[in-house]
């Protein structure tokens, strides 16, 4: 078995040696697309100088609607991205984990996009991605956020009012806790299994569209409002997303609330705490005859990061989610069973950066339900730790490489307990080595 693994791993290696030696280049000055806008490394927006872990320079960018007066670039604000992984699992699986794919340590292409992000029309913001993705093996239409931002003075304290239009509930958001964002920032499609998931953890994602308004007041208050509906299905279809017939049915509006206070303490450290909020109602498996599933999900998050001199970054984030089920059309469908049920899901997770490039992170989970069809045969129970080591070379001001990041990680998930069973929770442990690289290609030039 390990034998395969080591093929696997040469394979692996390849991939790394090609697109690491292709980036080889002149000094740093900023990666991707972003960066170029900002003028700064990868490291002033990013922990660890990659991938989606905010510092408040980050957080700012976003908030602003994606856009920086301090950036000078001309080009083309394209980024691409790739991610290559090995996976094996405590047991192998059987059947596989998907087609084309073998029962255990297998070695895959996880994702290709490309994404558009930085200034668009009329004074808009844009992040778009599009994505192939190399375990299904289909291309569609990723996370889109669609900003306009203007700054004003509310009871004499500045302020800003924004817009937003956005495709997967919480991808919006600017902290580590919420789903859309949340540690892990990747993971393996090809792991022998997973614990249930409230709705608003990307079952809407790409399949609903939403618009609202948000507004920061004096760097303490946030507050958004958003409706959300579901996307017309064949749409959704041709934008690759491949909803099945056999797929829920959202139906009406679906409203979404945020409200966060947060607070710096100089520049050293900030702290945050929040809640989000969404309620929607769906057809189980689309049988309009059967009636009506609604779903109310109710989500407190906290974050802390210190940030010092900016070698050694501490950031932590605890998210719960409870979801409130009336599960009267799955009911229906379900002779005997009980339509009101519950799901309860927590994380917390701590991370230590060093001189951006060495990020170690740990977190623990946990997850509680009634038993019914939606979630698992016995009960939904399930806890466990994960643990994660990352390395980014590049990134920081002086790197030898101006256009191109990559993140070479080491992540293990140990369960003590999946879906109501301790005898075997382990058989589904999951190691997983990634390469994660992302490149602006018409990055040439950047000034600072």
């Amino acid at each position: 078995m390990w034998a395969k693994t080591v093929s696997e791993l040469h394979g692996l290696t390849l991939v790394l040696l090609v697109v690491t030696c292709s980036a080889l280049g002149a000094p740093a000055r900023a990666v991707p697309s972003f960066a170029q806008q900002t003028g700064q490394p990868c490291a002033a927006c990013h922990v660890g100088a990659f991938g989606p872990q905010l510092k408040p320079f980050g957080r700012d960018f976003k908030l602003y609607g994606y856009q920086s007066a301090d950036g000078k670039s001309k080009e083309l604000p394209i980024a691409l991205m790739a991610q290559a992984s090995v996976t094996h699992t405590g047991a192998d699986q059987s059947p596989p984990p998907a087609p084309h794919f073998g029962d255990n340590d297998n070695f895959a292409i996880d994702q290709l996009s490309v994404f558009y992000a930085g200034k668009a029309a009329a004074g808009f913001g844009a992040f778009a991605q599009a994505t192939y993705d190399g375990v299904a093996r289909t291309f569609h239409l990723d996370n889109v956020d669609v900003r306009r931002v203007k700054e004003v003075t509310i009871l004499g304290r500045d302020s800003l009012v924004g817009l937003d239009f956005n495709n997967n509930p919480t991808v919006q958001d600017v902290w580590n806790s919420t789903p859309a964002w949340g540690f892990p920032y990747n993971s393996s499609a090809l792991g022998a299994g997973a614990p249930p998931q409230a709705q608003i953890e990307g079952a809407l994602g790409q399949k609903v569209v939403g618009a609202g308004v948000y507004g920061l007041w004096d760097d303490t208050l946030y507050v958004e409002g958003n409706f959300y509906h579901e996307l017309d299905r064949r749409f959704v279809g041709r934008l690759g997303t491949g909803s099945s017939i056999t797929d829920d049915r959202y139906t009406g509006v679906m409203p979404y609330g945020r409200v966060a206070l947060l607070h710096d303490f100089g520049s050293a450290s900030t702290v945050q705490a929040g809640l989000f909020a969404m309620q929607f109602q769906a057809y189980p498996s689309g049988i309009v005859a059967s009636g009506q599933d609604h779903y109310a999900d109710l989500g407190v998050d906290a974050n802390y990061q210190y940030i010092g001199d900016d070698r050694n970054v501490i950031s932590a984030h605890a998210v719960s989610i409870s979801e409130r089920r009336r599960l009267d059309g799955t009911a229906a469908l379900n002779p005997g069973m009980t339509a009101r049920s519950y799901l309860s899901t927590s994380r917390a997770d701590v991370s230590y950066s060093r001189d951006n490039t060495w990020t170690p992170t740990l977190q623990v989970f946990s997850v509680r339900g009634a038993p019914d069809p939606t979630l698992a045969p016995t009960a939904a129970k399930s806890s466990g730790v994960l643990a994660e080591i990352a390395f980014t070379p590049w990134g920081k001001p002086n790197s030898p490489v101006y256009w191109a990041n990559a993140r070479f990680a080491v992540q293990y998930i140990a369960y003590s307990e999946l879906n109501g069973q301790r005898s075997h929770a382990s058989d589904n442990n999951t190691l997983y080595l990634n390469v994660w690289m992302a490149m602006a290609p018409f990055g040439s030039r950047v000034v600072r």
